[in-house]
């Protein structure tokens, strides 16, 4: 509640600057209170100061790039003063709203929902109920300013367009929300590109709900929606799903890293080993991953290639003929991902053992003592070149040390000479059992 009240004060002090400088006369006491009186007489009496406020909305939305509002924002926030709204806004709006320069949100055509519903709200539409409303109505509802849709609308579209050559392209509904800024602001821009036959809502069930939409980035209308574009729409939230596990791999890997060397400079050897088969366990993890994102990116290529040329079945054709000779479908794709949820699932179990257990009870000081004899010297050699070197090169000693204990660390022995990357690299199955063995011990 305090941050939105911050937050509230934050935007009214900002829009209060902008309309000081666009409005002289905005403080004048004479000036304001003729400005914040309801409307009243014939329209001829009120319609300067109708033009005035209606001018001024579209100033400051256009200044705060929203074309998205509720009422209330424009009346306590945006124009109040000393804690008083003018009394008119109700009644600006409401005309507004009959001159087509602002919608309610409800009275666009969501493509989301069933055709049914899209046909009704259409008749609506076209008989002209949806412009029987009051100001009571106005006031309860969101608003979209039309101008300042059709301008973000335009620029919603010349950034989807940056990162594609083709005619038209589909992207996931996530990435689509955040171009936008948000879901409401997309579902706007959604029901009037699509009323303009620029963008078409998709979705796919394959094992998973997929939503997307396609959009025209040439000036024809877009075409309808064809049996590639549905596994366009799969392969598409594939490659961003494994682009975040890899994301999250890459953190863990990162934070074993440093407990690891952290660990190594301390003494922990047992710490060291147990975050050394982290670092072996997200390594395969992200080495699977990186493997699979790369095919599914390169049967993207292809196809876009393809599509490119403007030959639909050709496209069809060559991106059937990719998925099969990089030998990918649905069903794979979907067991990898499995996996990889699998692997970090495990990754977590053993965690969770070896913090109940000793630290790889079955491994004896012995194993690993000249592994870390060796680990010591280097970091006794690196401290003793840290303290004769000046204080402006410790930074980069220090460095080099971390590097050289990174070195080191993926060369560590755990087990009778055997690498970590031998011990830890194995299939899955291995691992299992691995972690058989220590929730057996921890009994």
């Amino acid at each position: 509640m305090v941050d939105e009240s911050s937050s509230s004060l934050t935007l009214s002090r900002k829009v209060g600057e902008f309309v000081r400088k666009e409005v002289a006369d905005w403080d004048d006491e004479v000036m304001a209170t003729a400005r914040f009186k309801a409307f009243s007489g014939q329209r001829s009496d009120w319609e300067p100061k109708y033009a005035f406020w209606r001018d001024l909305i579209l100033k400051v939305a256009t200044h705060l790039r929203v074309f998205l509002f509720h009422p209330s924002e424009v009346k306590n926030v945006w124009f109040s003063r000393g804690g008083l709204s003018p009394l008119c806004l109700d009644h600006v709006l409401n005309e507004m709203y009959n001159a087509g320069d602002i919608l309610r949100r409800g009275d666009l055509v969501d493509p989301t929902s069933a055709r049914l519903s899209q046909v009704f709200r259409r008749v609506v539409h076209l008989v002209g109920l949806s412009r029987s409303v009051t100001q009571v109505d106005i006031v309860e509802d969101y608003l979209i300013l039309m101008p300042l849709l059709k301008v973000k609308a335009a620029e919603v579209v010349k950034v989807i367009s940056e990162n594609h050559w083709t005619s038209a392209c589909i992207i996931t509904m996530r990435k689509f929300q955040d171009i936008c800024g948000g879901s409401i602001e997309a579902s706007a821009i959604l029901s009037y590109l699509s009323g303009c036959r620029k963008m078409q809502y998709i979705t796919t069930n394959k094992r998973q709900f997929m939503e997307g939409v396609k959009v025209s980035l040439s000036p024809k209308a877009l075409s309808g929606i064809t049996s590639l574009d549905y596994d366009v729409l799969h392969l598409i939230s594939t490659a961003e799903k494994l682009q975040q596990q890899l994301h999250m791999i890459n953190q863990h890997w990162d934070k074993s890293r440093e407990l690891a060397l952290a660990s190594l400079k301390s003494g922990s050897k047992k710490a060291a080993l147990k975050h050394a088969k982290e670092l072996k366990l997200f390594s395969a993890s992200r080495e699977r991953c990186s493997s699979l994102l790369n095919r599914v990116e390169e049967v993207l290529r292809v196809i876009a290639d393809a599509e490119s040329s403007k030959r639909v079945s050709e496209a069809i054709q060559i991106g059937a003929r990719a998925i099969k000779e990089n030998r990918i479908s649905v069903e794979e794709v979907q067991l990898c991902l499995q996996e990889l949820e699998e692997s970090i699932d495990l990754q977590k179990q053993v965690e969770n053992v070896i913090e109940s257990t000793p630290l790889y009870s079955e491994i004896e000081d012995e194993d690993v003592e000249d592994e870390f004899k060796n680990l010591q010297l280097e970091v006794e050699n690196d401290s003793s070149k840290v303290e004769m070197n000046s204080a402006g090169g410790e930074s980069e000693e220090q460095k080099t040390a971390a590097d050289s204990l990174g070195d080191a660390l993926s060369n560590l022995s755990l087990v009778d000479g055997t690498s970590v990357d031998s011990v830890t690299l194995g299939s899955m199955d291995r691992t299992r059992n691995s972690l058989k063995d220590l929730q057996l011990e921890s009994m």
